[in-house]
């Protein structure tokens, strides 16, 4: 969803669309070129925007972009998490002049402008579906940058899905560990975090807890003579309430964390 336009002159911002509170991070800007000189360095070359042009920039990096006197650039906060591309790809396509009159980028630059200059739809349904669609544009413009036709969404999402239950394997300890800290790491919205494992025919909080609750089955069924209590178990994957913790083991293996420790012995 693209968040708001800031024109590059004296005119304040103007909010379009509300996105979830999230970190600066967490998005990308693309910047589309209205009036004045505005150019890109990269790679030590200077290039001219021409009216219409789009250029990404990554706000926690250098300013590639030079003006030269009064200028208009409006500027769209793009989430990364929704473009579909490994953050190791998207330096790729920054601080490129991308030609608003051809091909995707045209289809891009003229949705973008409409938008821009649209006042109706603001905070309505209406407009935050627009503003999807802008995202599901930008996102093929993207991909075509770095050499593919389109987004393959299913693949992308499966290897979203792979790399964040990585990072939940590496936190399970944590009792800190929520979707909100999960999706923040991702750069991507709680709402397309649960999207992602409602896909996989779970949820993020399932997840969690039946990994967890392995972790505590392992440990508890180890052998031998100094055999850690229950509560210390639990505590330790990130169950702060025993007594939940004996439920939610009971519910999932038939029988107490207690129980399952003696038949071990």
């Amino acid at each position: 969803m693209i968040d708001s336009v800031m024109p590059r002159d004296t005119a304040p911002v103007r909010r379009l669309f509300r996105l979830p509170d999230t970190t600066d991070d967490a998005f990308l800007h693309l910047g589309l070129h209205v009036q004045g000189s505005v150019s890109v360095t990269r790679g030590g070359t200077q290039v001219f925007l021409a009216p219409g042009d789009l250029v990404f920039h990554d706000p926690a990096r250098r300013d590639h972009l030079r003006f030269s006197g009064p200028c208009r650039l409006t500027v769209f906060r793009v989430p990364r998490g929704h473009l579909g591309v490994p953050p190791s790809d998207l330096h790729r396509v920054m601080g490129r002049r991308l030609r608003g009159d051809e091909g995707v980028g045209a289809l891009v630059s003229h949705f973008l402008s409409s938008l821009a200059a649209e006042t109706d739809f603001r905070g309505s349904r209406t407009g935050h579906r627009l503003a999807r669609s802008a995202v599901d544009l930008v996102a093929v413009l993207v991909m075509q940058l770095l050499g593919e036709e389109t987004p393959d969404t299913s693949d992308v999402g499966a290897e979203t899905v792979s790399r964040i239950q990585a990072f939940i394997e590496e936190r399970l300890t944590d009792p800190d560990l929520s979707p909100e800290s999960i999706a923040l790491a991702h750069h991507i919205s709680v709402r397309y975090l649960h999207k992602l494992f409602q896909q996989e025919g779970t949820t993020v909080g399932q997840w969690i807890r039946r990994r967890r609750l392995e972790a505590c089955r392992r440990e508890l069924g180890r052998s031998g003579n100094r055999r850690p209590s229950v509560a210390a178990v639990a505590q330790r994957w990130g169950f702060t309430s025993p007594s939940h913790f004996s439920r939610t083991f009971r519910d999932a293996y038939g029988m107490s964390p207690s129980a399952w420790q003696s038949s071990t012995r």
